[in-house]
C-alpha cells in the first residue's frame, strides 16, 4: 500500500481511486463495509482510503485520555489487510481545522487527490466546525461528476458497530467482545523495553510494552497470543496495569509472559492480542503471593488457550 501525507502535486499513479473517507480508528467490521461499497461503486479504479493524522479529536481536545484503538501503522496495516491500495493520511492541523467544507471537496477530494468516486457512512462530517454534511458532499461531488455512495452504519443485535462500542467493551474488560466487531482480537504493539527484570527472579520473565496512543483497557490480567518478530504467534499471560505490589506506577504497561520462550525480546517489535481478561489488577502483600498468583493465572490462561488455533492469528491484528 501506498501512504501520501499531502493531496498537492500527487503523482498520476495516487489519483483516479475510489475513495472511503473517515477516521477508521479501529478498522473494525462497520469500516470493511464502507470499503466493500467503495470498491463495488467503482471496480475498475484503485482501492483508497482518506484519513487523518493526528485524529481531530486529538487536534481538538489535546488533554483528553489516550483514545486510540490503533496508530497510524496500525490502521495502515489493517486498511492494507483490506486491499486498499491507497492511503492520503492527511495532517490534521491548523490550516486544516480551518478549511470550508466546499473547498474541502473541490481542492481536496477532486483536484487535488482527483477522486473518481467518493464513499462515507451517514455521520460523515468535515471542514470548518465540521460544517460539512453528506448532503452537501454529495449534491457538491456529483455537480462535479464524482460519483457518491453514502453506506448505512453496520449493525448487529446490540446496535451499529462503532468504534466509541469497541472502545468501552475494551474499558470493561470484554476483549472478545471488540474482537468480535473488529474482525480480529484487539492488539497492543511495540518495541520491547527494558524493565527491572523483576519476573525473572519469581520465574515469570515479561516482555514490556507501553501504551502510547493507545486506550488503556480494563486493568488487569489477560490471557494473549503474541507475535514474535519471527512471525510465530505463541500462548501467554499478561498484566495491563500499574504494577502496585512492587512499583504503583503512573503510566500503565503490558508485561507478557510468553509461554516456550526463552529468548531475548528487548529492543525488538512484539505484538500482544488481549483475547480473555482473567481478573483485575491487585495489590499483594509481597512476592511470594504475587509468585503464587501469576501461576494460577498462568495456568488459567494456558488452559483457555489450549485449544485455539493461534497460528491462524499470524496474519496480523492490528
Amino acid at each position: 500500500m501506498r501512504i501520501y501525507r499531502d493531496w498537492r502535486d500527487l503523482p498520476d499513479e495516487a489519483r483516479g481511486a475510489s475513495v472511503a473517507l473517515g477516521n477508521f480508528d479501529g478498522v473494525h467490521l462497520g469500516h470493511a463495509a464502507l470499503l466493500r461499497a467503495t470498491h463495488a461503486a467503482r471496480p475498475d479504479a484503485p482501492r483508497a482510503v482518506l484519513s487523518f493524522s493526528p485524529h481531530p479529536r486529538a487536534y481538538f481536545r489535546p488533554d483528553d485520555p489516550p483514545f486510540r484503538l490503533t496508530d497510524d501503522a496500525g490502521r495502515a496495516a489493517a486498511l492494507a489487510a483490506l486491499g486498499v491500495s491507497i492511503l492520503y493520511q492527511l495532517p490534521f492541523d491548523a490550516d486544516f481545522a480551518a478549511m470550508e467544507a466546499t473547498r474541502f471537496i473541490d481542492a481536496v477530494l477532486i483536484e487535488g487527490i482527483g477522486a473518481r468516486h467518493l464513499a462515507s457512512g451517514p455521520d460523515f462530517a468535515f471542514g470548518r466546525r465540521r460544517g460539512g454534511s453528506t448532503a452537501l458532499l454529495a449534491e457538491r461531488a456529483e455537480a462535479r461528476g464524482v460519483g457518491v455512495t453514502i453506506v448505512p452504519k453496520l449493525a448487529d443485535e446490540a446496535g451499529p458497530i462503532s468504534s466509541s462500542r469497541i472502545r468501552r467493551d475494551l474499558q470493561d474488560g470484554y476483549p472478545e467482545r471488540a474482537a468480535a466487531l473488529l474482525g480480529r482480537p484487539w492488539a497492543i504493539g511495540g518495541v520491547v523495553a527494558p524493565g527491572q527484570r523483576l519476573g525473572r527472579t519469581i520465574g515469570f520473565p515479561t516482555a514490556n510494552l507501553g501504551l502510547g496512543t493507545l486506550i488503556e483497557p480494563a486493568r488487569g490480567v489477560y490471557a494473549v497470543a503474541v507475535k514474535l518478530p519471527d512471525g510465530r504467534v505463541l500462548p501467554g499471560v499478561a498484566n495491563l496495569g500499574r504494577r502496585p505490589t512492587v512499583a504503583d506506577t503512573l503510566e500503565s504497561r503490558l508485561e507478557t509472559h510468553v509461554f516456550g520462550f526463552n529468548g531475548d525480546l528487548y529492543g525488538r517489535e512484539l505484538r500482544v492480542m488481549l483475547l480473555e481478561f482473567l481478573r483485575a489488577e491487585q495489590k499483594f502483600a509481597g512476592l511470594e503471593a504475587l509468585r503464587a498468583q501469576i501461576a494460577a493465572d498462568a495456568a488459567q490462561a494456558r488452559a483457555l488457550l489450549a485449544p485455539r488455533r493461534l497460528d491462524q492469528l499470524a496474519g496480523g491484528s492490528a
